[in-house]
């Protein structure tokens, strides 16, 4: 699909409206409008949302569960009532397979030590690929070796695509977990989760996948998928900071120990000996974040009131127009050219710095990441020190990626 093409096709949402759903979007920055393409690191917020969690505030403050009083109740009902619409999102059999953490990161880390770390000895092997996130590969570097237990990487190649038949010889009855990223954060690759989890299983591997980039961009159905074990965080998706969640299967969850100690996560307590809620409530231990849950709920509300078929369309859209319209840029290159690829356009400019590319186009109101996003090996696999990345999200437009193109231009020009 070429740029004029997709310029010129129907658009799937009225992305006029779309926009007036996020008031930041209205702020200047340096006197110019704000052109915010910072969505994978963490993405902006509807009025939706800002107003769920407004209003819990403002009328129905209170902690959860066991209180008998009207306010307690309502902010019970209205926690428990994300929990549910997040489990219809994912297509989860049941919400009691919904725990909420703070985060994919705490996701990862309550499976590592609650499911793996029991099972792992010596010699085993957790598998993940080159393409993870930092949260996917700390806390199995720090499980291996505290079992002695081995890391193994699924390597990638040059677009930035899994090499499957590596992964296909790599499965063996030693590996005891398999760690994928649904969408990479540095790349935009999406992997073949299914044909992925299918060959697990036929090894008897569990596997989990981390879709805190999938979340926001595509419909997610963790029955389809075939995983055993699905984690995302709020802000990725239009919902607050410090809020997520783990799907898993209801029969890995009965058989986990807690993750935490604390209140809630207990039936009863003595000095002699504790027992434990049944899940999902063994798992969350003290207070939780009650206000993200509820905006994490309106997030879910906002994006199937959208249609993640006609997100996933109009991000398409726009990642077709954004790759030809900056490919022309003197001295630009894509760092992940899968075929298979969702919004994001990490690049190199030149032999300009990322962190310069970032600091002058924000100068014109454009708002990027740069760095290493939380993915050094995939830095050292394409021989770069950090990449510019410019992601998508659902507010933004064509017009968009011309003043990013704009800004990239008027860079080049600074340097030559």
């Amino acid at each position: 699909m070429n740029g004029f093409a997709s310029m010129t096709e129907s658009p799937p949402l009225d992305i006029d409206r779309v926009r007036r759903d996020f008031p930041i979007l209205q702020r200047t920055v340096h006197d110019k409008p704000l052109v915010y393409f910072d969505t994978a690191a963490s993405a902006q917020r509807p009025l939706a949302v800002i107003d769920a969690v407004d209003d819990f505030y403002r009328n129905h403050n209170a902690n959860i569960h066991r209180g008998v009083h009207t306010l307690s109740q309502e902010a019970t009902e209205a926690y428990e009532q994300a929990r549910v619409r997040i489990a219809r999102f994912i297509n989860a059999p049941s919400e009691q397979e919904v725990v909420f953490t703070r985060g994919t990161t705490e996701s990862i880390n309550l499976v590592a030590h609650s499911f793996v770390r029991p099972r792992l000895q010596q010699g085993d092997e957790i598998l993940i690929s080159w393409m993870e996130h930092h949260s996917n590969i700390v806390p199995w570097q720090m499980l291996c070796e505290e079992t002695g237990a081995v890391l193994k990487v699924i390597p990638i190649n040059r677009h930035g695509e899994l090499e499957m038949d590596a992964l296909k010889e790599m499965l063996n009855e030693r590996v005891k977990m398999l760690g994928i990223v649904h969408i990479s954060n540095a790349l935009g690759t999406i992997n073949p989760v299914v044909e992925i989890c299918k060959l697990a299983k036929q090894n008897g591997i569990p596997v989990l996948v981390d879709g805190a980039q999938a979340m926001p961009h595509q419909a997610v159905d963790v029955q389809a998928l075939g995983c055993d074990f699905y984690c995302f965080s709020g802000h990725k998706m239009y919902g607050p900071t410090g809020i997520g969640a783990l799907w898993a299967r209801a029969e890995h969850l009965q058989a986990m120990p807690p993750y935490q100690g604390g209140g809630e996560m207990i039936r009863h307590v003595t000095f002699e000996k504790s027992t434990f809620n049944e899940a999902p409530g063994k798992f969350e231990a003290g207070t939780p974040n009650i206000a993200g849950a509820i905006g994490l709920g309106a997030a879910v509300d906002y994006l199937q009131g959208l249609g993640m078929e006609n997100v996933a369309a109009w991000e398409a859209q726009l990642l077709a127009y954004g790759t030809e319209k900056l490919s022309r840029i003197e001295g630009f290159r894509m760092i992940g050219t899968a075929r298979n690829k969702a919004g994001v356009m990490s690049f190199v400019l030149g032999d300009i710095h990322a962190n310069d590319v970032g600091t002058i186009i924000d100068l014109h109101g454009v708002a990027i990441r740069t760095g290493h996003h939380c993915a050094m090996p995939v830095m050292q696999f394409f021989d770069v020190p950090a990449t510019a990345r410019a992601s998508l999200g659902v507010y933004n437009s064509f017009e968009d990626i011309d003043t990013l193109a704009e800004s990239l231009e008027k860079t080049i020009g600074m340097f030559c």
